[in-house]
């Protein structure tokens, strides 16, 4: 009886948790405008603990730490736009040639494989262009930088106030569980913001209870974590950028760095950033040379490139850091693209990582088993 009891307890459990799940998912989606931004910048948090903890030790005053982290930000985010807006300037500058040549290549491949469709026999890209509703794609193209600057405002914006609250709730909930009305002791104020694992002290407080050394030790796992994902990431992208870069160059590609530039950052969106790093350079080879040999060879020596940097190489560097089996990875991309789109796919492996150190804490053995299916060992 007892038995049957515990396995209808432990069905139900199941169900109530799969249905919350549910919920909680579908809650992400439809509030995601609140929920994306709060996300990166709580992200962003971390990822700037080492900086800021260097400030706070130099006694500037948290206002002043704040202001220096927006003022970075806001150059990093410069500093890539001005990239690009020259980049952009330099082809529009070629753009009569490009055309020419796209026409020629066009009504080329029409009359050697017998289309009689006028509008490839004829081809004109600006007749082309002449077709298209631009007041639709001006309307849209609106639409979307305002719904951009809108969560880079509220990005930055939660990021102030996260950088200025963290603490002050991080403490409180430490009060709470530790049974201390006021826990001051040196070692929590002597660091504002999250530590990673190296940096934490070797002996812990004896004050401390049980709860409040497992909170610092998920805090500053998951500050680890974050810092080495994105430091993993950014070298991975950026040798994978440079082999592309290089390439392009040998092969007498026009625009080869901002071809270069585009792998680097189109892949930290897994698996769809590839293909748009790949397609582009790849149209930019037909147009310039007008041989589809020449473009099959630039699609293979960059497919190439991303198969290996990405496809062996950088499993065994982010995945040995995160310690997160591939096929997670990769259902986790799936499962945070149908949420949050190609933002959620681009958050994905943090995500997961948080998650799988989160429910590590834990002694149910059933969430223990979810723990051992996430680990790359």
């Amino acid at each position: 009886m007892n038995s049957e009891k515990t396995a209808s307890s432990s069905y139900i459990n199941f169900f109530i948790s799969a249905i919350g799940i549910v919920v909680f998912g579908s809650i992400l989606k439809e509030l995601q405008s609140i929920f994306i931004p709060f996300t990166i910048a709580y992200i962003m948090y971390f990822a700037f603990a080492p900086f800021n903890n260097w400030l706070y030790s130099k006694k500037l005053p948290l206002a002043l730490i704040i202001i220096l982290d927006i003022i970075l930000i806001i150059g990093l985010f410069y500093g890539i736009s001005t990239f690009f807006i020259q980049s952009w300037d330099a082809f529009n500058n070629d753009l009569a040639g490009y055309e020419t040549k796209l026409n020629t290549i066009v009504r080329g491949i029409a009359q050697t494989y017998g289309l009689k469709d006028p509008s490839l026999q004829n081809f004109s890209v600006r007749s082309f262009l002449a077709k298209i509703d631009y007041k639709a794609v001006f309307s849209n193209a609106f639409g979307q930088f305002s719904a951009l600057a809108g969560t880079v405002f509220l990005t930055i914006l939660f990021f102030a106030f996260i950088v200025g609250g963290h603490h002050g709730i991080y403490m409180a909930i430490k009060r709470r569980f530790s049974g201390k009305s006021s826990l001051k002791d040196k070692e929590d104020d002597a660091a504002y913001f999250p530590k990673t694992d190296d940096e934490t002290p070797a002996e812990l407080s004896p004050s401390k209870t049980t709860y409040t050394v497992k909170l610092d030790s998920t805090v500053n796992e998951i500050t680890t974590q974050i810092q080495q994902y994105i430091i993993a990431k950014i070298l991975v992208n950026a040798t994978a950028g440079v082999l592309v870069g290089v390439a392009l160059w040998i092969l007498g590609v026009d625009f080869y760095i901002l071809w270069g530039a585009f792998v680097f950052l189109f892949n930290f969106i897994p698996t769809i950033g590839a293909v748009a790093a790949l397609a582009l350079p790849a149209l930019m080879s037909l147009v310039q040379n007008g041989k589809i040999g020449y473009m099959l060879l630039v699609i293979g020596i960059i497919a190439a490139i991303q198969t290996l940097v990405f496809n062996i190489l950088e499993p065994m560097i982010v995945g040995k850091r995160l310690g997160l089996n591939p096929i997670v990875i990769l259902l986790s991309v799936l499962l945070w693209g149908y949420i949050w789109g190609v933002v959620g796919m681009l958050l994905a492996v943090p995500l997961t990582a948080i998650i799988k150190i989160s429910l590590s804490r834990s002694k149910n053995p059933n969430v223990m088993f979810i723990v051992d299916l996430m680990n790359q060992d």
